[in-house]
């Protein structure tokens, strides 16, 4: 994680030094953290939101603590009066090889340990306590707007307007915001505007010049009155920027490093040119609402659906990692409504039929729109990177490479990731390929669709 906040109960005074046998290592932001400690009447020492982690563990243990909290967080908590270990962050195993072997741990799951005399531990149980369509038991603790039954188009789309401005709203945990998303801005400078917040909201952007991106963040950054960052780079910076993302993202997945270039670059521009920390961004909603282009090669609604939910279990193998890995890099906090789990669950609980998207805007289409249309970032890349592996290297893939063996000139980010962590290619289980075609390679540009949209 991008930072941590070690903390030991014992230090703190008053009602928390009945705790000293809490050890607490949390890394993370816990949206709901006030209204819980309103509702239990906990007594609060201190203005850290992982205090409440201490006071719920003590009164309704790990399972309880843990579905309770709303948030974004990674969790090691060892309790020496109990003898346990309970952790939310990642499983170390030691094996006999030259390094150590680390093993990712799945998000919405929770793992108990025994520590035993001799300091070793010993896994007792492991629990997934969190599903997308799930709604979470946190939202008994907040206070949103009644919602109407019913189905009905008008219905819907006012619960939907209502459950992202309440998932808005539980992330302005900040005074320092900026963000990305034309959807998200809109909504978030009204809610700043009610609160009648003095300070100019931030937008960002990055592109290539004269790219689409660029010209369509400046429209609406001039619609809402944002303080505008137009942040441009140039094929050679993209290029020598994938080794430090590679190693950021702690991934090969051929996509996620085509995408988190301009992430990484956008990010370091932040850290280095504003005051802004915490970022907004649209991460998850394609996942969400079937936008990605590989969707309109089936028509049938069920495989629609349970690729939909696929995509969503895997975001952190692939979206959100390459959001959260490039701006935790430089030390930004990203918050994503869109994966707001009331939100999400809700979208998730309508009719496939009513969630297939009605409209598809043609900048998505275009996919790459950090770069100009007869020069994209794909073609950019693939041009650099078969100019770094040559016919020998793909030749002796499979001996080099047995896990997840690179079958196209991707093998270059596969190489840097060996590099950088030898031996923890399974890491990633699988690439992240479109579905419903014969593809070697993850781009949209292999897609019918894009291709048919790019000349359009």
């Amino acid at each position: 994680p991008d930072a941590f906040c070690f903390e030991n109960a014992s230090g703190y005074t008053n009602s928390l030094k009945k705790y000293p046998y809490l050890w607490l290592c949390y890394s993370g932001e816990i949206y709901n953290h006030k209204k819980v400690q309103q509702h239990f009447e906990f007594e609060y020492q201190t203005k850290m939101d992982g205090e409440i982690i201490f006071h719920l563990y003590d009164k309704r243990g790990n399972e309880q603590t843990i579905c309770v909290l709303d948030g974004v967080f990674a969790i090691f908590l060892l309790d020496t009066a109990n003898k346990k270990v309970f952790l939310g962050l990642v499983t170390l195993k030691h094996f006999k090889t030259p390094f150590l072997k680390v093993e990712p741990f799945l998000p919405g799951h929770y793992e108990v340990f025994d520590l035993k005399p001799n300091g070793q531990v010993a896994s007792v149980v492991m629990v997934k306590y969190h599903h997308c369509r799930d709604e979470p038991p946190h939202v008994l603790y907040y206070n949103v707007e009644k919602l109407f039954p019913g189905f009905e188009t008008e219905t819907v789309k006012n619960k939907l307007q209502i459950l992202f401005n309440d998932a808005i709203k539980r992330r302005l945990m900040t005074d320092r915001l900026g963000l990305g998303l034309q959807l998200v801005a809109a909504t978030l400078l009204k809610q700043l505007k009610e609160a009648q917040v003095q300070y100019p909201l931030q937008t960002f952007v990055i592109g290539m010049e004269d790219s689409p991106d660029l010209l369509a963040a400046r429209k609406v950054a001039n619609h809402i009155g944002s303080e505008h960052h137009e942040v441009l780079f140039n094929s050679e910076e993209g290029i020598q920027a994938l080794d430090e993302v590679i190693f950021s993202l702690e991934t090969y997945n051929i996509t996620t490093a085509h995408a988190s270039v301009s992430m990484y670059l956008i990010s370091k521009y932040i850290r280095k040119n504003t005051d802004s920390v915490v970022i907004f961004s649209g991460e998850g909603s394609d996942e969400l609402i079937q936008g990605y282009i590989y969707f309109h090669n089936v028509s049938t609604l069920k495989w629609k659906d349970e690729e939909s939910e696929r995509l969503l279990r895997e975001l952190y193998l692939s979206d959100v990692l390459h959001a959260d890995q490039t701006t935790a890099a430089h030390s930004l906090e990203l918050r994503v409504p869109f994966l707001d789990h009331q939100f999400s669950s809700y979208y998730l609980y309508l009719s496939t039929e009513m969630r297939i998207p009605k409209v598809v805007n043609q900048l998505k289409i275009k996919l790459d729109g950090i770069t100009s249309v007869k020069n994209s970032w794909f073609k950019i890349l693939q041009k650099y990177v078969e100019h770094q592996v040559d016919d020998a290297m793909m030749a002796n893939a499979a001996q080099k490479f047995p896990f997840n063996t690179p079958k196209t000139k991707g093998y270059y980010y596969h190489q840097i990731l060996e590099h950088h962590f030898p031996g923890q290619a399974d890491w990633l289980s699988h690439y992240w390929m479109p579905k419903w075609i014969d593809a070697t390679d993850p781009s949209a540009h292999t897609l019918t669709h894009y291709k048919s949209a790019a000349k359009a």
